[in-house]
């Protein structure tokens, strides 16, 4: 079945039951060490998961590492290109989680990168990266421990799925001019609009399955928070992209209240139940009139058309949401993608779970980690319904390869939502204790080391994974 790669002898496989895991008390768990900076980051987050599953369950339960490859050192095992060999793609849909450290994009033809390859060969479609700040963490933020957001990003459509054409090649020439002679002037909405002939072309799909499969992931996710965090943000540029972008919102909303509709709310929901509870005998014109900035300056079909609103949400939900019992509920509501920036930064307590397309959600989730200390300490997961990978979400850092010297928090976190993921919180606890022990006690690397005021002692990475571990106990 393998060419070069043996299982474990002992332990058995992670399964799935609707999209869920099954896990047993002693999973095979196929790792991938990484490039550059793998070499040592791995060992030290192999050390700190094994520590916190052995003092949470003692002989109970034990994780049986099972090491395949990708990369570099995939190459060096297959032969030459061999970045993604057959073995590892085996395995890991095998056994249904996997973790990995940083890859290197392979340069010239072939994969455009590793970690793309791998969340669309394996149908994982969120992206889920929380960003949490652990106090001491050095930050460029005045107030970053108010942000505690988990992004969900879709991670199989967009431009992200890669389908596009060169400038001048064959088939870009042949799409422009249709689109310019054929599909713009047939489009009313299109006016004379024309794409330049010396254009490059790309596509961005976006589809309702894509879309309505991550939102209810994120859905499902908000409903384990405590009910003050019960929140879903659906991240879009509708507003210019309405057939993309603006579908994504819309198919958000439809699954959110249709599949969750006694456990959700959307905000606009909650205004007009809120201002009947308000003035119990408030008309619907009125109610909307509140609801819609500029509702006296709108045509009378508009007008209308949102007085049947107000009058459908009351009957539909104002039973089972109104008097209050809506706060109790998931909110479910939207930002435009450049104001949700502004918005994590000015106002970051507000929000809760993001939802968002593949290339807003690259974008944000970098940015809410660079909040909270950086991609050093931003864990990832690819999620899909049977198959899930975590990773370190930085680059591999060739120049500090071997030297004992780089941060794994990245990928310890990642092993943390792995346990999470598993089920397993009791482990994952102790590692977030120990972690922010650590930190708070200055006991970090030296990329978190030098930024504090005065600057920290510098750890060695297995050292820092040792500061972890010891903390436990605290």
């Amino acid at each position: 079945m393998y060419e070069k790669i043996t299982p474990p002898s002992t332990g058995e496989k992670v399964t799935f039951n609707n999209g869920e895991p099954v896990v047993p008390d002693n999973p095979i768990i196929p790792f991938i060490r990484g490039d550059g900076t793998g070499i040592d980051l791995w060992p030290a987050s192999q050390r700190v998961l094994d520590a916190a599953v052995e003092a949470a369950y003692g002989s109970q339960r034990q994780i049986s590492w099972f090491k395949v490859y990708a990369g570099d050192e995939a190459c060096e095992q297959y032969g030459t290109y061999q970045y993604l060999p057959q073995d590892t793609l085996t395995a890991i849909q095998e056994y249904g989680v996997a973790i990995k450290g940083p890859l290197t994009t392979p340069i010239g033809g072939g994969i455009r990168s590793l970690n793309v390859a791998l969340r669309q060969i394996n149908d994982l479609y969120a992206c889920v990266r929380p960003c949490k700040y652990y106090m001491g963490t050095p930050s460029p933020h005045k107030t970053p421990e108010k942000l505690d957001v988990i992004i969900y990003r879709e991670n199989t459509e967009d431009i992200y799925l890669g389908i596009e054409w060169k400038e001048g090649s064959e088939i870009a020439q042949k799409l422009i001019h249709i689109l310019n002679s054929d599909l713009i002037p047939a489009t009313p909405e299109h006016g004379k609009k024309q794409i330049r002939l010396d254009s490059g072309i790309g596509i961005k799909p976006i589809s309702k399955t894509g879309s309505q499969r991550l939102v209810r992931r994120a859905m499902q996710h908000a409903l384990r928070l405590p009910k003050a965090k019960q929140m879903v943000t659906l991240v879009h540029k509708g507003n210019i992209m309405k057939y993309t972008e603006g579908a994504f919102r819309d198919w958000g909303y439809e699954l959110a209240t249709s599949e969750f509709r006694n456990d959700c709310i959307t905000e606009r929901e909650s205004w007009i139940l809120g201002n009947k509870e308000d003035n119990p005998n408030i008309s619907n014109e009125d109610n909307a009139r509140k609801v819609e900035p500029g509702y006296d300056g709108l045509t009378p079909e508009k007008r209308q058309e949102i007085v049947q609103e107000v009058a459908q949400v009351l009957e539909a939900i104002w039973e089972t949401h109104g008097n209050g019992k809506w706060k109790e509920k998931v909110m479910v509501n939207d930002r435009i993608a450049d104001s949700i920036f502004q918005q994590i930064q000015t106002r970051p307590a507000e929000y809760s779970i993001l939802a968002t397309m593949n290339l807003n959600g690259d974008y944000l989730s970098d940015a809410a980690a660079a909040m909270v200390g950086g991609l050093g300490m931003g864990p990832g997961a690819n999620i899909g319904d049977q198959c899930a990978i975590f990773e370190a979400t930085h680059g591999t850092a060739p120049k500090h390869a071997g030297l004992d010297r780089v941060n794994p928090g990245s990928l310890i976190l990642s092993g943390v939502m792995m346990l999470e993921y598993m089920g397993w919180q009791e482990a994952a606890d102790l590692i977030k204790k120990g972690l922010g022990a650590a930190i708070s006690n200055q006991e970090v690397t030296y990329d978190l080391a030098r930024l504090m005021e005065p600057p920290a002692p510098e750890l060695k990475c297995s050292e820092f994974a040792e500061a972890i571990i010891k903390h436990f106990q605290d």
